[in-house]
Order: C-alpha cells, then sequence, then structure tokens
C-alpha cells in the first residue's frame, strides 16, 4: 500500500507515504525517515498516537480536500501530494455531513433548501478550542440543516443532510407540453 501525502506545518512541507497498515499499526515514510506508530482510537473521535515510546493524543477533521489534525497546540494539513484538479465525479459524494469530533457548532452558513457547490463551507465547529469549517463534498441541495449554532454535538452526529443537485441539462431537455 503506498499512499502520498504532503504534510504542512508551520510553514514546512513533508512528504509522507503510508507504506503499511494493519490493525493499530500503521508504517510511514515521512521525508525519507520511516516510521512505525501505534494508534488507538478513543470513544469521543479522537485517538492516541504512540511514536518512539512518546504518545499524542490526536484530532482530526476532514476540510475540503485536506485531512486537518490537531497534536496539542500544533495542527497538520495532509493534503494529496499531486496537485491536480479534484476528480469530477456524477451524483452525491457525501448524503450527509457528520461530526468529526465532539464539539460546539459556532455558525451555520445554509439553510434548508439551498443548493450548494463542492468546496462551499457549510457548517464551523469548535472542538478542543479550535474551529473548523465542514464543506460539501459535491454539489448538492440542502435537505436538512439538523442544528443550530451553540449547540452541544458528540462525534458522529449528523449536522446536515443532502440530496442530490438537479441537474439542469435534464430539465432543459424536456419535452414542451401544448
Amino acid at each position: 500500500m503506498e499512499t502520498l501525502v504532503k504534510l504542512k506545518s508551520a510553514g514546512r512541507e513533508f512528504e509522507v507515504e503510508i507504506l503499511a497498515r494493519q490493525g493499530r499499526e500503521v508504517r510511514a515514510r515521512v521525508d525519507g525517515r520511516e516510521l512505525s506508530v501505534t494508534v488507538d482510537r478513543l470513544a469521543d473521535g479522537s485517538a492516541i498516537l504512540s511514536l518512539e515510546g512518546r504518545r499524542f493524543r490526536i484530532v482530526g477533521a476532514r476540510r475540503k480536500d485536506a485531512i486537518l489534525v490537531a497534536v496539542g497546540p500544533r495542527t497538520f494539513d495532509f493534503l494529496p501530494a499531486e496537485s491536480g484538479a479534484r476528480r469530477v465525479r456524477p451524483g452525491l459524494a457525501a448524503p450527509e455531513i457528520t461530526a468529526p469530533m465532539p464539539g460546539k457548532i459556532l455558525k451555520v452558513l445554509v439553510k434548508d433548501g439551498d443548493p450548494v457547490s463542492a468546496g462551499q463551507a457549510l457548517v464551523v465547529i469548535e472542538a478542543m478550542k479550535m474551529e473548523t469549517t465542514l464543506a460539501a463534498e459535491s454539489d448538492a441541495i440542502v435537505k436538512r440543516v439538523c442544528v443550530a449554532p451553540g449547540d452541544t454535538i458528540d462525534h458522529g452526529a449528523v449536522l446536515i443532510e443532502l440530496s442530490p443537485a438537479a441537474d439542469s441539462s435534464k430539465l432543459q431537455s424536456a419535452p414542451a407540453v401544448r
């Protein structure tokens, strides 16, 4: 297994290659240095990462085309190594926007019935003193907003339900009724 990503932190960029995953064990190469880590997932959505005898509590969240990982006060963005254009996928990529970790709703940026575009910000949450904006993964229509600013949320809670975007080409090609 080889997954290649770029890791960005504090203005520095690293190349990360996932070599193998088996259960809790992950082998990776970071800028040419091979590492072996153990990841123990916790019930609240965070995890404990063990590396070279040290343990770190980590929290992750998907953000547009990246994964944001917080380790204590530091944050890291994991990005696809190839900076080519996003693959266009027909249909709905994800029918729900769910909480990647427990936290509090700061802002809801859409309402029921709103059309949204891939990458558009939908909701802002606060978790572990860090703001995270969750975005649509594909074009869609907001079917139902399930939360409001100030709500406390659990890991995995459904925040927004989406339905497929209307395909305007089908609407235009419908035969006229006379």
